[in-house]
């Protein structure tokens, strides 16, 4: 993406505005294209982010990241690991617990995770392995753990007597 051209089309609708006021409002308007560069920047740049947030809600556990590369933004779309989907179960008429995530969903909530430094260090170096960022990393994670998980090998010997329960699993 480009917000360069965008700068520059605003900067030069700005100075035909001005032309149409005289010399003075030339001279304003030379002024302010300055400080109306990094504002303009910063607004597409938090829009951007925006909406990849809405899409990454929609993808989780995959993303969507917006990254400067210098002084442009680029979308770096990471798609949802095969293997979450390999082991879903078809739907059936009563939803699972735990309820999967909506597609039509794409509302977000802000949550604050207190992680002790060390803990915090080693996840912000596993996002950085995968090239995300630590906001995706954790969605993804929360995403994985709330998954239904699959049926494991271990086997399960159960008796039941009168209302009791007892047996074992490995």
């Amino acid at each position: 993406m480009n917000l360069t051209r965008y700068v520059d089309e605003l900067q030069h609708q700005l100075a035909t505005a001005a032309a149409a006021g005289g010399d003075e409002a030339r001279e304003l308007a030379d002024r302010l294209t300055a400080p109306l560069d990094a504002a303009v920047r910063l607004v597409l740049l938090e829009a951007l982010s925006t909406a990849a947030n809405e899409i990454t809600a929609e993808l989780a556990p995959g993303s969507v990241d917006v990254r400067l590369q210098g002084r442009e933004p680029e979308f770096v779309v990471t798609p949802p690991p095969a293997s979450a989907f390999d082991n879903a179960e078809p739907a059936t008429a009563e939803p699972a617990l735990p309820t999967p995530l909506d597609p039509d969903d794409v509302s977000t909530s802000r949550t604050t995770l207190r992680l002790p430094d060390q803990l915090k260090a080693q996840v912000e170096a596993a996002a950085a392995r995968e090239g995300v960022s630590l906001n995706t990393w954790l969605v993804r994670a929360v995403a994985a753990a709330v998954q239904p998980a699959a049926p494991s090998r271990a086997t399960a010997r159960t008796s039941s007597t009168a209302g009791r329960l007892t047996g074992w699993v490995r």
